[in-house]
């Protein structure tokens, strides 16, 4: 039993599927927070590939010829592609679906409230102090979580240079070696 309308033009019915998962996603993203986009680990990737697969058949149905595929990713690029554009030019949108940046260390205190909120452990937060070149906390004079997920900070001495933590991908089994 489907809920999904059926239409009758099948390329129109694997459009629509496909822009309806689309919202899906940015949904469930916005839901479970912007630090699982900058930082995956193994558990995520395949999270990510068993939503791929599950999602297909919600996307294309019973149609799954190379035209019916072509067909879907198309409409994810068109939608995205529209989705960004009006995310620019409309603030509303762009406060529901993005985050804000927030502040983690301001003028050498920690918001430990926001923090915890947001799942950055001590340790990561120390090691995008270590990478900015600033050694306690009490130095940071803004410690911001973007909005893509990366840490930046601004120390209080003038002598550091000011530079952005970009968060790295959990290594895996196969790059351990090389």
């Amino acid at each position: 039993m489907t809920y999904f309308p059926v239409i009758e033009n099948p390329y129109l019915d694997v459009m629509l599927r496909s822009v309806a998962v689309y919202f899906f996603m940015i949904a469930a993203l916005r839901i479970f927070g912007k630090k699982e986009l900058s930082q995956l680990n193994t558990a995520d990737i395949i999270l990510i590939l068993l939503i791929s697969n599950s999602v297909q058949n919600a996307m294309v149905g019973s149609n799954t010829s190379l035209t019916s595929g072509i067909i879907a990713a198309s409409a994810l690029f068109v939608i995205n592609l529209i989705f960004k554009k009006v995310m620019l030019k409309s603030g509303f949108i762009k406060n529901l679906i993005q985050d804000k940046p927030e502040i983690l260390i301001h003028d050498g205190k920690i918001d430990f409230k926001s923090i915890a909120r947001l799942g950055i452990t001590s340790e990561e937060l120390e090691e995008a102090m270590r990478e900015h070149g600033v050694e306690h906390y009490k130095d940071v004079k803004l410690a911001m979580f973007e909005i893509d997920g990366n840490i930046s900070i601004i120390s209080g001495n003038e002598a550091l240079k000011q530079t952005r933590h970009k968060r790295k991908i959990h290594k895996t089994l196969g790059s351990l070696n090389n």
